[in-house]
């Protein structure tokens, strides 16, 4: 299963998230399901440093990606991240037994 923790500020804008995981639903490089997952989250990311230049903490491993925001979200970085948020929950609406996603105060 894939796990999205999304973090939101007491603003309820998103500073960051968190994905682990796999789906499972392919043998490994024929999976759409992570596939999806992963060009939305690196997407967001791209869009967050080589769009916004906006400095993120980046961890990246075999099957986990943590982003944080560096600095306090604002409504560009919230357009970024709440559309990649939009996209996973369409993900996690059709495979709920693969993909779960929670949201976080910090």
């Amino acid at each position: 299963m894939i796990k999205i923790d999304i973090f939101r500020t007491p603003a309820k804008l998103i500073s960051g998230f968190s994905v682990s995981g796999h789906a499972n639903t392919a043998p490994h490089g024929q999976d759409i399901v992570c596939a999806a997952v992963s060009a939305l989250t690196q997407t967001a990311v791209l869009g967050l440093e080589g769009y916004l230049q906006h400095s993120i903490i980046l961890e990246i491993a075999h099957g986990k990606l943590e982003v944080e925001l560096k600095d306090l979200p604002n409504q560009l970085t919230e357009a970024i991240l709440a559309t990649m948020l939009l996209g996973l929950l369409e993900i996690e609406k059709i495979n709920p037994q693969s993909v779960r996603i929670s949201e976080h105060r910090r």
